[in-house]
């Protein structure tokens, strides 16, 4: 996630549901790595040169979208727009059991 937008995320009260997130919003930058899981996924990259951060964003193979905040992992969406949203708009990524894409 770009800073600006991470900031506001960022101190913005929790709620609960699915987030709505905008591409905008994105760098563009993926990385693969290999978890079962958004915790393993985080685990994995916590000791890595670029951890993941509050308003990142991983992806599984399904195109199923986890932004990771505070209280944990919760489910994400794609706000839609009129242009097309494209795995190169995702932050981060998770696959299950097969590469991720961070």
């Amino acid at each position: 996630m770009k800073d600006g937008p991470r900031q506001n995320f960022r101190w913005a009260p929790h709620v609960s549901g699915a987030a709505q997130v905008k591409p905008k919003d994105y760098e563009l930058e993926v990385r693969e790595i290999e978890a079962p899981h958004e915790y393993s996924a985080w685990a994995m990259l916590r000791e890595s040169q670029q951890p993941l951060g509050i308003g990142d964003l991983l992806e599984r193979e399904t195109g199923e979208l986890s932004i990771c905040k505070y209280v944990g992992f919760e489910k994400a969406s794609w706000l839609e727009t009129d242009s097309h949203v494209t795995a190169a708009h995702v932050s981060e990524a998770l696959t299950e059991s097969a590469p991720v894409h961070a």
